[in-house]
């Protein structure tokens, strides 16, 4: 284990080497060398069995491919919680297991837990992990999606930066974060910057209008359109927020009551 004692993200892994990765690179890694967030990666290996440090096995009942060990995941997290220590550490954190099985992962989540001082990762590897240890250690399953990685590394790097990114301090101002796809509820604006003509394409007219308001103003209905064009079913979800007059300007362009989007309008 990694020497931390102020911690923001413990992380059970097999691939210690892989930390930070990518977080430690742009807006991310400046946080992580000011301190604003701590990465403390815990190797499962450390509790394996034997000269090899062995985690895994064969699964009961036959089956390719091979079982994360419920003993040395169990004392990974153990170790993560400090629980021996005098601080206390995370003895309170949650548990993630990134795994395809869980719940999609959604800014709604990302900000709750940004709320937590203390988040335990657990990177599944494999077939899976022993079912024992996700029902008596695992206090929640997250799935980035809808798909298959080799392992719950990079699903865990992406949950980091989406939580950090959440943290006072991680982005340059504390308006950085508040206009960003799914953070409203709503797809994110068009954005332009020089030249204002590009390959004979012009910057709409309004942004270079100066009129604060109308650019506002703008920018909430290119954001409402495009939300519309792309994902019409988070205008039906609370976060959206959309006034009664929004509500009729979306139905003006083809959005129906039950959330769908009618493209011949």
């Amino acid at each position: 284990m990694d020497g931390c004692t102020s911690v923001n993200f413990h992380i059970v892994t097999l691939f210690p080497g892989l930390f930070p990765g990518p977080l430690a690179e742009g807006v991310m890694g400046r946080a992580l060398r000011q301190g604003v967030f701590v990465l403390c990666v815990h190797n499962m290996r450390d509790h394996g069995a034997g000269p090899h440090h062995v985690v895994d096995d064969a699964a009961f009942g036959g089956g390719p491919g091979m079982v994360l060990k419920a003993g040395p995941l169990a004392a990974s997290v153990a170790e993560a919680r400090h629980a021996d220590g005098d601080d206390g550490g995370a003895a309170d954190a949650p548990v993630l297991l990134l795994d395809p099985q869980g719940a999609r992962l959604t800014q709604g989540l990302v900000d709750e837990l940004a709320q937590k001082q203390d988040i335990i990762l657990v990177a599944g590897r494999y077939e899976g992990i022993d079912e024992r240890a996700r029902e008596r250690v695992i206090t929640h399953e997250i799935s980035i999606g809808d798909y298959v990685l080799t392992g719950g590394e990079l699903p865990v790097m992406v949950l980091i930066e989406a939580v950090a990114r959440r943290v006072p301090g991680v982005l340059g101002s504390k308006d950085s974060g508040k206009a960003d796809s799914f953070a409203s509820g709503l797809l994110q604006h068009p954005h332009y910057t020089r030249p204002a003509v590009w390959e004979g394409e012009a910057v709409p007219d309004i942004l270079l209008s100066g009129d604060h308001a109308r650019v506002t103003q703008w920018r909430r209905e290119q954001s409402l359109l495009r939300t519309l064009r792309r994902r019409p079913d988070l205008l039906s979800q609370p976060q959206a927020a959309l006034s009664s007059a929004e509500r009729e300007w979306l139905k003006e362009r083809g959005w129906r009551p039950d959330g769908a989007y009618d493209r011949n309008e």
